[in-house]
């Protein structure tokens, strides 16, 4: 089952569309080069952001709120991602599976209250 220097031969077609995937990206490449026009002007290489001409330094310090915001999105999209699986099996995982899911809610439900008693989920600047 090999080919050559060792290779399977279950890579072979793996190899092929490699080959011919960066092929055709350097092929696009050089004829995208060849075929549009290059006419630079000092409009053209300015730079801008989103459109706008840019008024102000890009790095700026994003409060810390939004990364929390952010992460409790994500923790509660996982806890959504693993409730529809266990709904589609529920019925061949009989009551322990429901024990599971409901200490699984429990746990996430004691973090929602913790974040919104801490008030990670206001979304306006304490400050103001």
């Amino acid at each position: 089952m090999l080919v050559g220097e060792g290779i399977p031969v279950n890579y072979v077609p793996i190899a092929i569309f490699a080959i011919i995937s960066f092929v055709f990206g350097l092929v696009t490449l050089t004829v995208g080069q060849l075929v549009r026009p290059s006419n630079s002007y000092h409009a053209k290489l300015t730079v801008y952001e989103s459109g706008a001409t840019v008024f102000s330094d890009a790095r700026v310090k994003i409060p810390m709120r939004y990364y929390v915001i952010a992460m409790l999105f994500v923790i509660f999209d996982i806890e959504v991602i693993f409730l529809y699986p266990w709904a589609i099996v529920y019925d061949t995982l009989g009551i322990i599976g429901l024990v599971e899911m409901t200490v699984f809610i429990a746990v996430l439900l004691v973090g929602y209250v913790y974040a919104w008693k801490k008030g990670a989920l206001e979304w306006d600047d304490p400050d103001r």
